[in-house]
């Protein structure tokens, strides 16, 4: 009898592992952290070894367009990345489109990078990217001389030609901009003097502090609530070794998992201590958790911390600043197995992320309604009942959420999309398989 077709097999569902998860771990490097990595070692003078970083898709397109721009990107057998840089203005003209993938970080750090060298590029996009406007990006960043066209409202693809004589920025920049902030940096690094950017709200400063590591002078201060970022442009940025932490992220997804496995004791190694990414670890704790942060051994200029995760009981919260972090989705499971009611603040306001997390979690037998700009979850004080059927929306973190729920819940989990989880923690199952001793997904 003949094998079904690949697309007539069922896909791999969540399944309760046997027993605990044990063990010591590593999660993908930190996303942002990487690619500001990969984009300052391309104008730094030397070969510039990188350790850490995720292989997503996402950066291996940056990777791709680095190298059209004539940086030598290889990555060696034991995982690590070798950047042999161009330095500042020494980028070469690319034959080819270069295609961020589906990724909007990625494209608006490639706009960044091109508005500050003369050369004429186009900057494309999959179907995913297509309808993700550009505008904001091309106007803070046509301060510099930089000349951007594209579709109807600034929608990819984009030509761009860079300025032969870049000029420093001086804006004041919309909330929730990290990525903006460091294309506006990157164009900064090859402008005569001092770019000057207001941040309203504190960002994770993987780039600022990146930028001093490469040997840029970066300043930065406080002006009442904002932050603001001054660069002196024209920097001779140096190669020098990266060690990109672990994503705080994808920890939390890992974290929630052995929180609610029954059991559980597992060691996450080198995550990104940024104090402003720990929004997740600061909720999960006052829920009860039982994690605990302690400095890694010191490997980098980017500060990381091991992660010690024992299950135990969770309670119902208040969390002021879930809109604030990414990782919400996976607070939300756990919200799910906690005592009582938790309210996630801001979580609403991503409305179609809230709605399809709501029906997630209903569909699950827990109660969850979008009040406002907030999630408000009744948890089951203990494992979800589960037995229904998930609609990832291609959405990873739903994906990634309802693969941890699978782990706890009384009932198996479906899921439409499993391989979503895939792109947004490679090898998440196997991982989780290697912790618990025993399979954690279902044919």
């Amino acid at each position: 009898m003949q094998p079904p077709p690949e697309a007539a097999r069922k896909p791999p569902q969540p399944a309760a592992p046997a027993g605990p998860l044990r063990g010591r771990a590593r999660v993908p490097g930190c996303r942002a952290a990487g690619h500001a990595a990969l984009v300052l070692a391309t104008l730094a003078a030397g070969t510039t070894a990188i350790t850490g970083l995720p292989t997503d898709a996402a950066t291996v397109r940056l990777a791709e367009a680095l190298r059209a721009l004539g940086a030598g990107v290889t990555m060696r057998a034991d995982g690590a990345w070798l950047v042999a840089g161009r330095g500042i203005g020494g980028l070469v003209e690319p034959v080819q489109a270069l295609d961020p993938g589906g990724s909007a970080e990625v494209a608006t750090l490639l706009c960044g990078l091109l508005a500050g060298h003369a050369l004429f590029a186009v900057v494309d996009g999959g179907p995913g990217l297509r309808h993700h406007p550009m505008q904001a990006v091309m106007e803070a960043l046509a301060g510099t001389g930089a000349r951007f066209a594209g579709r109807a409202g600034g929608l990819l693809p984009l030509a761009v030609e860079g300025a032969a004589d870049p000029l420093p920025l001086e804006l004041r920049l919309p909330p929730a901009a990290a990525s903006l902030t460091s294309a506006c940096l990157l164009a900064g690094l090859a402008a005569r003097g001092s770019t000057r950017l207001t941040v309203p709200v504190p960002m994770p400063g993987g780039m600022e502090t990146l930028l001093r590591h490469f040997g840029a002078r970066v300043r930065m201060t406080a002006e009442g609530a904002a932050r603001v970022i001054e660069l002196e442009g024209q920097p001779e940025l140096v190669a020098t070794p990266v060690v990109v932490p672990g994503d705080a992220d994808a920890a939390t997804f890992l974290a929630v998992a052995a929180l609610l496995v029954p059991g559980s004791d597992i060691v996450l190694e080198g995550i990104d201590a940024d104090p402003l990414r720990g929004i997740a670890l600061a909720a999960l704790r006052a829920m009860g958790a039982d994690i605990l942060a302690s400095d890694a051994p010191a490997a980098g200029a980017l500060p990381a911390s091991d992660w010690r995760v024992r299950a135990g009981a969770l309670r119902g919260q208040v969390v002021a600043e879930a809109g604030a972090c990414p990782a919400w989705p996976a607070l939300a499971v756990a919200a799910a197995a906690a005592q009582g009611s938790t309210r996630l603040c801001g979580a609403g306001q991503d409305g179609p992320l809230a709605g399809a997390m709501a029906a997630l979690l209903a569909a699950h037998g827990v109660a969850a309604v979008r009040e406002g700009p907030d999630l408000v979850i009744q948890g089951a004080g203990g494992p979800p009942p589960g037995g229904g059927m998930v609609e990832t929306h291609m959405d990873h973190r739903i994906a990634m959420a309802a693969m941890v729920l699978g782990l706890s819940a009384c009932a198996p989990v479906r899921l439409d999309q499993f391989a979503r989880i895939e792109s947004g923690f490679p090898g998440l199952a196997a991982l989780l398989e290697r912790l618990a001793g025993s399979p954690v997904c279902a044919a």
